[in-house]
């Protein structure tokens, strides 16, 4: 393959809890009229799958470049039916539905490779914004299926408060919600598979039948684990040069997020072996692969997927960048930071698999 930056196609959800904060906050262009609940920044989910939207590979599917040539495009002799990573932009004007995702072996159960396992890392948010997040210690099948049958979620569930620059990672069969008044960036595994407890439908909030409602329940407890327990982080920083800020966010086996910030005039080089997902944060930035004659722009709330065959990306001060990737944890994760002198407990909060 002749491989280049990756703009694709943006599938978009006008959800019932959206609002106009990725637009209006984050100065994301256009998008239509109305609620914008996600974009979908890289997604090659069934039916909502992104096609490259320019240049010497356009029209071209994600799916189809992740068949044609996976370790050029994923990397790491990689192998795989769908592209690994998705990413949104979430915005939790009003609250999501309490919800959770299969886990890998419940979604093979219903004829899908693999669950979701997901992270929230948080933009912004309104004073007093909270996340729902796992159930509390004690809380036995029965008890929790009383509380969802009276949506009283908060008599079961652990409800954190949240702020701009926390991370959230969630894994997979975990209870969770978050809104009103937030803005989040999400990176998980590439699947939309949910149950939710609620008695509407989140699309447009027309009501569920009775029928339909406790089928759902049954659904989700099915695939229900009680132990994950996750709390936000703040964040690793990665000493890196003057004028570079390189912060993990979170990690573990499907997914790891990092947050670049780069002052004007400083330039982060970042080599690589796997696929990385870039996603602006702030204003427009420059990037180049390795040298001036391939800079490129990246505009506000906008993404770039550079395929792994690349190897190199030079982020241009100033610039505000989330960088996804499919990491190797120890060589990815647990050696840079423990050099930084992070002890094994700190790391691992990060996510799973890192203990």
């Amino acid at each position: 393959m002749d491989w280049c930056p990756l703009r694709l196609t943006t599938p978009v959800k006008q959800h019932l809890f959206g609002g106009r904060a990725i637009p209006d906050r984050l100065g994301r262009t256009g998008l239509p009229a109305g609620r914008i609940a996600e974009t979908w920044e890289v997604s090659d989910v069934p039916g909502d799958g992104a096609r490259v939207r320019e240049g010497p590979l356009a029209g071209l599917s994600l799916r189809e470049l992740t068949e044609r040539d996976p370790e050029g495009l994923v990397g790491r002799g990689w192998r795989g039916p769908r592209f690994p990573l998705l990413t949104k932009y979430i915005d939790a004007t009003g609250p999501l539905p309490v919800h959770l995702h299969a886990d890998d072996e419940a979604a093979r159960g219903q004829g899908e490779p693999n669950g979701k396992t997901e992270a929230w890392h948080v933009l912004a948010a309104e004073p007093g914004a909270t996340a729902l997040a796992g159930v509390e210690p004690g809380v036995h099948r029965e008890r929790l299926r009383r509380a969802l049958l009276e949506q009283d979620f908060d008599a079961v569930m652990r409800r954190l408060p949240l702020s701009a620059g926390q991370t959230l990672y969630v894994p997979a069969g975990t209870l969770h919600s978050f809104g009103p008044g937030t803005l989040v960036y999400e990176i998980e595994q590439t699947s939309d598979l949910q149950e939710h407890a609620m008695r509407h439908r989140m699309e447009d909030g027309s009501a569920l039948g009775d029928d339909q409602w406790r089928a759902n329940i049954d659904a989700l407890l099915a695939q229900w684990r009680p132990s994950p327990r996750p709390d936000f982080v703040p964040g690793l920083r990665l000493p890196v040069g003057d004028g570079v800020d390189r912060v993990f966010l979170c990690a573990g086996p499907h997914f790891a997020l990092e947050r670049w910030r780069v002052r004007a005039g400083a330039v982060l080089d970042r080599p690589f072996d796997t696929a990385h997902v870039l996603s602006n944060a702030g204003a427009p930035v420059s990037f180049d692969l390795g040298d001036d004659r391939t800079r490129e722009e990246l505009g506000r709330a906008r993404t770039v997927l550079l395929p792994a065959a690349l190897g190199r990306v030079r982020i241009h001060g100033p610039a505000d960048v989330l960088a996804g990737y499919l990491p190797d944890l120890t060589h990815d994760v647990r050696r840079p930071l423990s050099a930084a002198g992070y002890g094994p407990a700190v790391v691992s909060a990060l996510g799973e698999g890192l203990s």
